[in-house]
């Protein structure tokens, strides 16, 4: 028996542009659970005096692509937060994009925003969307970065270095290539990496690679200070 190839949905982003300015996508943060577009057909009764066995008829209607939603942790005055507040009443192009690089594109407006503050535990969000007109699926699409990656630790010979991968749309893979005074080093291709006494004096900076099964796209975090001893 073949092996599932389901996955969880743990790297799913969700983006929102307005039409106005179509190019100009927001990454919304902190989202938890997306119900994508879901469609919704009508049947229109067709029965007549001659309809077979004195059984009722019916013929396809039209498709209501009904709503999406996201759920997310609130962070009142966040950018998001404050994102989301300005698209009230305006028509925007939203865009799913899953670990596998597969995207689901639609059109639609805010219809929700609502806000859960419980005395006793995390403050949470819902943001409904009404879809408008038939969704599009494309096919595997190249990894996209959000949020560059970021060193996190002191350029000391002898002191770990770790590297924060940022943000990613439709990576299913991640991958580090570790560099010193812009030159790769041999085998530093783990999430850290720990100077030496030859780094001393030179910057250090990390090559991210996301990939999925058709594409690759790597990005470069920004340099950390000349390493010490």
């Amino acid at each position: 028996m073949a092996d599932t190839e389901v996955s969880i949905g743990y790297g799913t982003v969700l983006e929102i542009a307005l039409v106005s300015t179509p190019d100009e996508f927001t990454y919304i943060r902190e989202v938890y659970a997306l119900t994508p577009p879901s469609d919704t057909d009508d049947s229109i009764e067709a029965t007549h005096m001659q309809s077979p066995n004195k059984t009722r008829e019916y013929i396809p209607g039209l498709t209501d692509s009904g709503e999406a939603s996201a759920e997310m942790n609130y962070v009142p005055g966040s950018v998001t937060d404050r994102f989301i507040q300005s698209i009230k009443g305006k028509k925007l192009i939203n865009r799913v994009t899953f670990e596998n690089g597969i995207q689901v594109i639609f059109r639609g407006n805010r219809q929700g925003y609502e806000k859960d503050i419980p005395v006793d535990d995390r403050k949470t969000a819902t943001l409904t969307l009404r879809v408008s007109g038939d969704p599009i699926m494309t096919g595997v699409t190249a990894p996209r970065n959000i949020d560059l990656p970021l060193i996190e630790g002191v350029a000391k010979v002898g002191a770990p270095l770790t590297v924060d991968w940022g943000i990613w749309a439709g990576a299913e893979d991640l991958s580090y290539q570790w560099k010193v005074g812009g030159d790769p080093v041999l085998n530093a291709n783990t999430s850290s990496y720990v100077p030496v006494t030859a780094d001393i004096g030179e910057v250090i900076t990390v090559d991210v690679t996301g990939a999925n099964t058709l594409y690759s796209t790597t990005v470069s975090s920004a340099a950390t200070t000349a390493v010490v001893a």
